[in-house]
């Protein structure tokens, strides 16, 4: 092909394409527009208050348990079988302070005592002559003393030597060893048999009467019953609020009853599963069925007057201490310093007087979003200014 005919091909497809260019921009140009339709944006209403601290009185409602003022081991001191006492040896079982529990096989320690004092006795026998002679102004004393020994009940208190001839004459005729030997007896047969040291009842029992322990046996555990605390856990941050004496009211879970209590004791450490330190409530009033050990009651602490604070919910709290506000009608985040976290609110500081803070939880927004205050009675929109 020649260099004409080719020339000639390559401006037949430039103007082909170019008119087809044309007619197709000419065609568009044509087409009407489509008619506009309304704005279809979604305006975001949210509550907000503006930011004003006061004081405010917050009290404080922990979930606490009944536990006893006492709970303590009854531990076997001597070998032997348990014998029964005043009340059954079994778990559950209730008794009063001073009531035998139960004694450990004692005849043979109480014939070994009575055999020590016969040889008590004897040794008395053998000085008062030589003190008759020697040391006459005692004599009298002394002899008053060997006439009130009695072999059924516990061995008098030997007269003290007047001066330290006489003391030396009652040493060498071992009349001071025996004498302290048989105390000594004495101490160990009381260890045999087990009083009740309070009010209160059997929580545990290993040994039952009829059983064989060794001296040191943990025989049952048992808790006192007339003097209850509740122990709540509190948080640290929060129970920096509370102080020893405050007055505090008990509530039943169950019922509407309600108990007077006062803040006894709190805990110098945190616990480290928990991070909260208990508070123990002490109950003055009660009956038996108001408060049982293990049982859950709800403590609510007296409110302490906090200064220049301010109370929102907590769910328009987010990343421990970031709030929402508004700004020109866009949301903002800002942090704050929060003083004191109840159950369903918080209080916190660290905004400007005035500044409008959300007071709701908000989902899927992010900062600059358009937003107006929904006005809190009327549920309309209110202007900003």
């Amino acid at each position: 092909m020649s260099w004409r005919k080719i020339t000639f091909v390559v401006i037949a497809l430039f103007i082909l394409l170019g008119g087809s260019a044309a007619l197709s921009w000419l065609f568009v140009s044509m087409k009407p527009e489509p008619p506009q339709g309304p704005d279809t944006t979604i305006k975001r209403f949210v509550k907000a208050q503006p930011t004003a601290y006061t004081e405010v009185v917050s009290p404080l409602k922990r979930e606490g348990r009944v536990v006893s003022g006492n709970d303590v081991l009854l531990v076997s001191e001597a070998a032997g079988k348990i014998e029964k006492g005043a009340v059954a040896l079994k778990k559950g079982t209730s008794f009063k302070k001073g009531q035998l529990l139960a004694t450990i096989y004692k005849d043979e320690a109480e014939l070994a005592l009575k055999a020590r004092k016969s040889q008590f006795l004897h040794a008395f026998t053998n000085i008062l002559p030589d003190m008759k002679v020697d040391f006459p102004d005692d004599y009298p004393t002394f002899l008053d003393y060997f006439n009130q020994v009695d072999l059924e009940n516990p061995l008098p208190m030997l007269p003290i030597p007047k001066n330290e001839k006489l003391k030396i004459f009652l040493a060498s005729r071992s009349v001071l060893n025996e004498y302290y030997s048989i105390l000594h007896d004495e101490k160990n047969l009381e260890r045999r048999s087990l009083y009740a040291p309070f009010n209160g009842t059997f929580t545990q029992v290993n040994f039952e009467a009829g059983a064989y322990v060794n001296a040191g046996s943990q025989i049952a555990r048992m808790i006192r019953t007339d003097m209850l605390e509740i122990e709540v856990p509190v948080e640290n941050d929060n129970s920096k609020w509370i102080r020893l004496g405050d007055k505090v009211t008990v509530h039943s879970g169950y019922t509407d009853q309600v108990l007077p209590g006062t803040v006894t004791r709190k805990a110098d450490f945190v616990e480290a599963n928990t991070q909260s330190r208990s508070i123990f409530v002490q109950v003055q009033t009660y009956s038996n069925e108001d408060l049982l050990t293990g049982e859950y009651k709800v403590v609510e602490f007296p409110g302490q007057k906090i200064d220049g604070a301010m109370e929102i919910p907590r769910s328009a709290v987010f990343n421990s201490n970031v709030v929402f506000t508004i700004v020109d009608g866009k949301l903002k985040k800002a942090e704050i310093n929060i003083l004191k976290i109840n159950e369903t609110t918080l209080l916190f500081n660290g905004l400007d007087e005035g500044a409008l803070v959300v007071t709701e939880a908000l989902i899927n927004v992010k900062e600059n979003l358009p937003v107006e205050v929904l006005a809190p009675k009327q549920n309309q929109p209110a202007k900003l200014n």
